[in-house]
């Protein structure tokens, strides 16, 4: 588990617009700033800031095409995220269980 990819996932994803833009890609796949502003109660420039966060977080990658950009979800860094809640999740639960454990005797 990289914590350091992990936290970059977590502060990314703090974001409510964020999390906004990275269900519509995952919904609906490429798509350039101004189709997602369409959707979104922000201005395309703000679409653009919210989406160089998630790229310098790796989970969206830009391709140009002319004289648009097509953005894409890239997944692959949320498994950080993900390793980082189960591994804490079973620490929790491991003391909780010894808690538990300790109560019953």
């Amino acid at each position: 588990m990289n914590d350091a990819a992990a936290g970059a996932v977590f502060h990314a994803l703090s974001d409510p617009t964020r999390r906004q833009v990275v269900q519509a890609l995952a919904q609906r796949g490429s798509l350039t700033a101004s189709a997602i502003a369409a959707d979104l109660p922000v201005s395309r420039q703000a679409v653009t800031k919210h989406l160089t966060a998630l790229r310098e977080a790796g989970l969206a990658r830009a391709t140009p095409s002319g004289r648009e950009v097509h953005y894409d979800l890239t997944p692959a860094p949320m498994a950080d995220a993900v390793a980082w809640i189960t591994q804490t999740g079973a620490a929790w639960d491991d003391r909780l269980g010894r808690l538990q454990r300790s109560l019953e005797r």
